[in-house]
């Protein structure tokens, strides 16, 4: 069962490494934050990846909070080298969480990649989405929770 909007945002306890902070990243209260679950072995992860970053981007400014969650799909998706070869191809500047154990992953109650969760500043999910289609929804839901025009 999906995890059901008004949920408050679980914890991220259990990443195995982190890129791009020091330790877990202390996200802030009263602020949006964007959850994304991807994988180096998923081939729309990567369609949807500088969109994704244009998104990091464009909002991060106006107080979006994104953190990037990597969750393996198979065995040699856990080789670490493979995660950074694509944080370097795709620019991710965000907090960039190893899940390799699935804890996060399972709190999450998720089950895809690519996979989007928007909390809003009351740290509620307000919208949850997998794969390219849903990924069409996630900047006017960013925008909403931000407070954003249109």
């Amino acid at each position: 069962m999906p995890m059901r909007l008004g949920t408050e945002m679980p914890s991220l306890e259990g990443v195995t490494e982190w890129f791009n902070t020091e330790g877990a990243p202390k996200l802030e209260k009263d602020k949006v934050t964007l959850i994304h679950f991807w994988a180096v072995s998923c081939h729309i992860c990567h369609e949807t990846m500088n969109d994704v970053m244009a998104i990091v981007n464009k909002y991060e400014p106006e107080g979006l909070q994104v953190v990037a969650l990597h969750m393996p799909r198979y065995e040699e998706d856990v080789d670490v080298d493979k995660v950074k070869v694509d944080m370097q191809e795709y620019h991710m500047t965000q907090p960039i969480g190893l899940d390799h154990e699935h804890k996060v992953t399972n709190r999450f109650e998720n089950e895809y990649v690519p996979a989007f969760f928007v909390f809003g500043k009351d740290g509620t999910l307000k919208f949850r989405a997998a794969g390219d289609k849903g990924f069409l929804k996630v900047e006017p839901k960013v925008r909403e929770a931000l407070g954003l025009e249109g």
